[in-house]
């Protein structure tokens, strides 16, 4: 008699995203009157500027937004991503070469379904966001995790993917600003890494959605703009969600050539449609308009890192490096880890998450997440006191 699987092998493999995990949990006992410091969510605490959201009223009232819109999203959005990506990163594309998803990871899945036939390799810098592993796995792909650590700046270099090319290699995924580390790789490695793949005939996938989140001299650099060779063999992925604190908007982009942008709307065609008109709406006043907000949102994000990466170095046992982007620290744990803490003997930076939420009402995410055990991802994209309220919970626990 066959098994009764009630759900495929394939779904069934995949676990829950981990950062959404932890921050539900906080946010659930938020709601039951505990005193929860979340540092969990990668989520701008900031409400979405004020012409975005009248953008979106207005286009709840008009009924053309009420009907089915493109595939591959309105004309004139797919036209301003085009020129923002021009004026933001100086990667000319046309709005051909513009798929508007249903947020970033919407874009990282329809990449990998398009690019990936079972047994192909995408090489996978770790740390690594949650997400990549799974949408890799759907696809048929096989993850190579490259391992990077503080003592390189959580930067891959070419040797290490020269290392690690098989005749499978088909992707490298690139990420700068890095999430969850923070890290920024500079121009020239960036650029050594994008001659290497064109070199070699490799695929990048190239995660942008951080872009304007750089701190102190550190500077975004988009590999296809600075190796335009790059170009027909690369898929930039972007979107709204950090930059315009529109997380719950649900509106990213990929952008590739002109032949997997066709393919990669034929799969969105039979999976969800267009985007929701209104969200469109507003995500086109987003980036057409100037980056003022936006300005202000970094200064409080890059003053927030400064304030935690100094207050997690403090502590005897944690190493943190400083921040150089996006909204994330990501300390070493490992020299507090084997010691009991909270009445049980604490080994790994996944029990240290558990009872650090259990006992000082923290949530953190642990590195096992991202692919590296004795890390742990804190998020400084909340409130000053609400930060500086949970990290001294941390070093009173760690005391």
């Amino acid at each position: 008699m066959p098994q009764d699987n009630r759900v495929s092998r394939r779904i069934a493999a995949i676990g829950e995203s981990a950062t959404l995990a932890v921050d539900a949990k906080a946010k659930a006992l938020k709601a039951a009157g505990e005193p929860v410091v979340g540092f969990g969510a990668g989520e701008p605490d900031f409400a979405t500027p004020d012409h975005i959201v009248e953008a979106a009223i207005a286009a709840c009232r008009d009924s053309a937004n009420h009907r089915y819109s493109p595939t591959a999203g309105l004309p004139e959005l797919r036209r301003a991503i085009a020129d923002k990506t021009a004026r933001d990163s100086g990667y000319g594309c046309i709005p051909s070469q513009v798929l508007v998803t249903n947020g970033g990871k919407h874009a990282v899945y329809n990449t990998f379904q398009t690019l990936l036939d079972p047994g192909d390799e995408v090489l996978l810098p770790a740390p690594y966001w949650t997400t990549y592993p799974e949408a890799i796995a759907l696809a048929g792909g096989q993850e190579i995790v490259l391992p990077t650590t503080a003592a390189s700046g959580f930067r891959v270099t070419v040797d290490q993917l020269e290392e690690a090319r098989t005749p499978n290699t088909k992707v490298l995924l690139f990420v700068s600003p890095s999430n969850p580390t923070g890290a920024v790789y500079p121009v020239e490695e960036v650029e050594a890494i994008g001659r290497w793949a064109v070199e070699h005939g490799i695929w990048v996938v190239t995660d942008e959605i951080y872009e304007h989140l750089t701190f102190g001299d550190h500077e975004f650099a988009s590999m296809p703009a600075r190796v335009p060779a790059l170009a027909d063999r690369c898929v930039v992925l972007n979107g709204v969600a950090k930059t315009y604190a529109m997380t719950g908007w649900r509106v990213g982009w990929m952008i590739g050539p002109e032949d997997v942008i066709g393919a990669a709307t034929n799969l969105q065609s039979h999976s969800t449609s267009n985007v929701a008109n209104v969200t469109q709406r507003a995500a086109l006043a987003a980036v057409s308009g100037d980056l003022a907000a936006v300005a202000m949102m970094r200064d409080a994000f890059e003053r927030r890192g400064k304030t935690m990466h100094s207050m997690l170095s403090a502590i005897p046992g944690v190493v943190c490096v400083e921040p150089q982007g996006a909204f994330y620290c990501f300390p070493s744990f490992e020299g507090v880890l084997g010691r009991e803490l909270g009445g049980r003997t604490v080994t790994t930076t996944l029990e240290l998450a558990e009872v650090l939420l259990e006992v000082a009402k923290v949530a953190i995410v642990p590195g096992e997440a991202f692919g590296a055990p004795g890390y742990a991802r804190l998020s400084f994209a909340l409130g000053d006191e609400d930060l500086e309220v949970g990290v001294n919970r941390i070093a009173e626990f760690l005391a």
